[in-house]
């Protein structure tokens, strides 16, 4: 289990993680959304002890990472997939790690080849490996000590499709043996497959968190226009909370008849009116976290470097 209390984080005059809150289970993935510069990288430096929190704190299994015992036998982490020794082999790397850990070799063996990587592949340098050998790499190495966490932050980076659905079958299986997922993805299709619960983050705060089907289900009616924001203009004027996402696409508060009679009243021709449930996790992050994104705000520039 992760829990998140109250974590807050700044560099200078600028709150990168602002009171954020909360858990992710055992048994579960929890999907860590936002969009860049939203906190999401500062939350989970914080989590593996990389950043000293500002405020509040962060336990794994019920403890600081710094207090426990063994971590590497207890939390997988990758953070980052290039950050990798590149004169060593990817053998090289899962041994080093191995004896830090006090397992036998054998266990190197064995993540060689449940990560896919080939017997050529492990004996080469990773500064000839592909990202996605590299994603593989990492992932080999956060699974090494047999954790009861996982903490990832974008691993499908520069995986295949078929790499993609293999990474997802072992998150899934990690998970449904007990273990604890936490990822972070720009993939929202993929989060969408996987996980169970979902946390969206935006300008350093939390603006929503359940599970996926509370989530989606809760999203409203999806409406789209030709001019999408003209359509939640002339909906915000009706009376009917709305917020623009893509692609001419505007989430409502509002049945569909209402929606239909507001758009007809303002003269604007609707081409999609329906349920939003089952519009997909894409409609619902980028309406929840429309004023956080790159496009629309110059505040996310400010943490560009700091999350």
């Amino acid at each position: 289990m992760i829990t998140v209390e109250s974590l807050t984080k700044s560099y200078g005059g600028f709150t990168a993680v602002d009171d954020v809150s909360f858990t992710a289970q055992p048994g579960r993935v929890t999907g860590f959304l936002g969009p860049n510069g939203a906190g999401k990288s500062t939350t989970m430096r914080v989590m593996v002890g990389l950043t000293a929190p500002g405020g509040g704190e962060v336990r794994v299994l019920g403890r600081r990472f710094k207090d426990l015992p063994d971590p590497g036998r207890e939390v997988g982490v990758l953070l980052d997939a290039s950050a990798q020794h590149a004169g060593r082999t990817g053998r090289e790397i899962l041994t080093i790690a191995a004896l830090t850990m006090g397992l036998p070799r054998t266990r190197v063996d064995e993540m060689i080849e449940r990560v896919s990587l080939t017997p050529d592949e492990a004996s080469r340098r990773v500064r000839n490996y592909s990202l996605g050998m590299r994603q593989r790499l990492g992932i080999g190495t956060a699974l090494l000590g047999n954790p009861e966490v996982l903490i990832l932050d974008e691993p499908a980076n520069g995986l295949d499709p078929a790499g993609i659905r293999w990474m997802r079958d072992l998150l899934r299986g990690f998970a449904d043996d007990g273990g604890t997922v936490l990822l972070s993805s720009h993939l929202l299709h993929e989060i969408e497959v996987i996980a169970d619960d979902i946390v969206v983050i935006g300008n350093g705060r939390i603006v929503a968190q359940g599970t996926k089907d509370e989530l989606l289900a809760g999203a409203g009616t999806l409406a789209r226009a030709s001019d999408g924001p003209a359509l939640a203009a002339a909906l915000e004027a009706a009376g009917i909370t709305a917020r623009p996402t893509s692609a001419g696409a505007v989430l409502a508060e509002a049945d569909l008849a209402t929606i239909g009679r507001a758009a007809f009243a303002a003269g604007i021709p609707l081409t999609e009116l329906r349920a939003a449930e089952g519009a997909g996790l894409e409609e619902m992050f980028l309406s929840l976290t429309a004023d956080s994104q790159r496009e629309t705000s110059a505040s996310t520039d400010h943490e560009g470097a700091a999350a």
